[in-house]
């Protein structure tokens, strides 16, 4: 018995080596170091030593039996190779749920971080909120009649969501104003959230009694001020003339200039008289009436040409977001440092093991090993 139960340990730990072979050779400090997704499941490891008793030893018992006079004749009798590994696919058995317990655990392995430098800039998009972005702003096909026509407030937001999701390593916060300037997001590489927060924005959501383009200016100074980024820009958006706040537009020029921030100015209309919707008719279709904003597209070239920018004006939804685009080319890249880290599933290692070790027990006791009766 004793020489049978040093065999069984033999056999176990030749078939656990077997099954865990691939998973060493391929994978062996990712295992060591492995987190274990699932650890539930090595619950099942438990009873293994008893089903190894049960597969094995256990089997005996539970065999037919024939009585006979005397034995001494079988036991002179000389035994073959099967008969000295009837144990084997018990132990197959046994190491095979063993493997596939481990798989179920899911190990995982923390890939190692790569370095890699990645191009960005640091922007600021500033974006007026005034009552006058509730005027119309059409393509270069006009809406119908009948239909409700775009505000420069949608194009404004239809263009940042376009020019944010064409994106990938530039940090980018968002600035609102009117009467007063607000950070809606500072500067980020969370785009989802981003265009979230942009999708949300509404004329009535600040005080548009006012243009303070000097407050918002300084808001996006403010924003930019602890960039290590060689290039910071700050892309000011608005329709109107400075007209409230208590920053002169000049004084967050030189702010900008400052702190090497880059102003690119974009003038949302000519100055012209505009449509701005003014209620529905009986049949539900919107109406407009004319009205007149006026703007001040010296302040913002002055603004442009002190910081080192470019100033745009945008007349219509095509020009605006050929003006956004020509901005990005201008802009020169920044090199920094980003580690990037990804999750390797090691289960396919002890799965596949586990596999084929259900299989051989299979094979095993079907033909190979296959008692009698």
């Amino acid at each position: 018995m004793k020489r049978r139960v040093a065999f069984l340990l033999s056999l176990f730990v030749v078939v656990l080596a077997a099954g865990l072979a691939w998973a060493a050779a391929a994978r062996l400090d990712d295992f060591l170091s492995a987190r274990w997704e699932a650890k539930a499941w090595l619950l099942l490891l438990v009873p293994l030593p008893y089903l190894a008793y049960r597969a094995t030893v256990g089997a005996d018992a539970r065999l037919p039996r024939l009585l006979l006079g005397s034995t001494r004749p079988l036991a002179r009798a000389p035994r073959g190779v099967r008969a000295r590994l009837r144990d084997l696919p018990g132990v197959v058995r046994v190491v095979a749920l063993a493997l596939l317990t481990l798989a179920l655990a899911r190990p995982v392995s923390l890939v190692r971080p790569d370095e890699t430098f990645e191009s960005g800039i640091d922007i600021v998009l500033v974006l007026d909120l005034s009552g006058s972005m509730k005027a119309v702003m059409d393509g270069p096909q006009k809406a119908p009649a009948s239909k409700r026509r775009p505000t420069r407030l949608d194009v404004a937001k239809d263009v940042i969501r376009d020019f944010v999701s064409r994106r990938k390593t530039d940090r980018i916060g968002a600035v609102v104003f009117g009467r007063t300037a607000y950070v809606l997001a500072p500067p980020t590489l969370d785009y989802q959230l981003l265009d979230t927060l942009v999708s949300r924005i509404e004329l009535d959501m600040i005080d548009g009694s006012g243009t303070a383009i000097g407050d918002a200016l300084g808001v996006g100074v403010a924003r930019l001020r602890r960039s290590t980024a060689r290039s910071k820009a700050i892309v000011l958006l608005t329709d109107g003339d400075n007209n409230a706040g208590s920053v002169a537009p000049e004084y967050g020029a030189k702010l900008a200039k400052a702190q090497g921030c880059r102003v690119y100015t974009i003038q949302i209309g000519s100055g012209d008289d505009v449509d701005v919707q003014d209620g529905t008719d009986l049949f539900g279709n919107p109406k407009y009436v004319r009205a007149h904003f006026p703007v001040n597209p010296a302040l913002l070239r002055r603004i442009a040409d002190e910081t080192g920018g470019s100033s745009y004006v945008a007349t219509d939804a095509e020009a605006f977001r050929k003006s956004m685009h020509d901005v990005l080319d201008r802009l020169q890249k920044t090199k920094f440092e980003a580690q990037r880290a990804t999750y390797e599933d090691l289960y396919p290692f002890l799965l596949l093991p586990g596999v084929f070790l259900v299989a051989l027990d299979a094979l095993l006791r079907s033909w190979i090993l296959r008692r009698f009766p």
